[in-house]
């Protein structure tokens, strides 16, 4: 069973909308999609939080509060769907909900004697520190909470920390990284495969090396920030950054991931309709997860191929 969880959330962001993207994906026809590809699926609605006037932000961690409170909510949600044995896709929302989802992800394997992996795709690496982001918006920065640099009520969601290893990661898509950030990825030995790396050696290439060794007791967790795709392919979103992943090129990526038959769960973020109000962006990416949820996963692999070599 597929469980949805909505988490409308742009606390993480300097830009309002993201919180508008469960609704969005919904009247896209989230459900009907996966259930017409034929997904058992259920809507478990949004996740709600409340805030106490006493909550008092942390420097360099805007929003603090409120975004730990919509990832201790997601965290709750994201578990409980896990121990019934669905595979939860979480509806956001902006980025930094996926402290959230994957502490409660990396809580859960152990119990199934799971090796987790995570894949992000991704136009940002999210690896930034209060003292590295030139904002201090969170959603640039669930990357290096879930591997046990910040604020304790953070870090420690999964009730241990580091919630991953950088061994474990594989950032894909990538194409804006602060300089201070870039360092701390190296620094970290974290897996990043740019925009750059794929025009040079190829999507082919990039997929094989970020599903490499994955086995039958692996939990794959796909982080699916939509703003990986090229603006003018997906324009809905918060942070835009061009040269991005083409449609087909995609589309590929999801087959190939599909086809591991390692998917126990899923993000879907930063989708903002502000951007995109003729709701287009939100259809594309409904589009995309059907792909990765589809148990007929070989037509699209196919397809994929087709278009990557006519295109040379």
């Amino acid at each position: 069973m597929i469980s949805l969880i909505g988490a409308p959330c742009d606390a993480g962001a300097n830009i309002v909308g993201a919180a508008l993207g469960p609704e969005a994906l919904r009247c896209a026809g989230v459900q009907h999609r996966l259930q017409k590809i034929g997904c058992k699926v259920t809507d478990r609605g949004d996740v709600k939080i409340s805030l106490s006037a006493q909550s008092i932000d942390l420097p360099g961690y805007r929003n603090f509060h409120e975004v730990l409170a919509w990832n201790r909510a997601v965290y709750t949600a994201v578990g409980q769907a896990l121990s019934e044995g669905d595979l939860p896709v979480l509806l956001g929302g902006d980025h930094s909900l996926a402290m959230g989802s994957i502490s409660a992800v990396a809580a859960h394997c152990p119990r199934k004697q799971k090796k987790l992996r995570v894949l992000w795709l991704d136009a940002h690496a999210d690896f930034n520190t209060a003292s590295t982001s030139v904002t201090g918006n969170m959603h640039g920065m669930p990357l290096t909470v879930l591997c046990g640099q910040g604020p304790p009520e953070l870090t420690q969601l999964a009730g241990f920390s580091p919630a991953l290893n950088t061994s474990q990661i594989s950032l894909l898509g990538v194409r804006s990284v602060d300089p201070e950030e870039r360092r701390a990825v190296r620094r970290a030995g974290l897996s990043m495969v740019t925009m750059q790396h794929i025009h040079g050696r190829g999507i082919i290439q990039a997929m094989n090396n970020a599903l490499a060794d994955l086995g039958p007791d692996t939990h794959l967790h796909v982080s699916f920030d939509v703003d990986c795709l090229d603006p003018l392919v997906l324009p809905g979103v918060s942070t835009p950054e061009g040269g991005g992943l083409q449609l087909d090129s995609l589309r590929y990526c999801m087959a190939r991931i599909a086809q591991t038959g390692c998917l126990g769960s899923i993000d879907l973020v930063e989708l903002n309709p502000v951007a995109d109000p003729s709701g287009a962006s939100a259809e594309r990416a409904v589009e995309l997860l059907s792909i990765l949820l589809n148990p007929r996963w070989e037509r699209h692999v196919q397809r994929s191929l087709d278009w990557i070599e006519h295109a040379g």
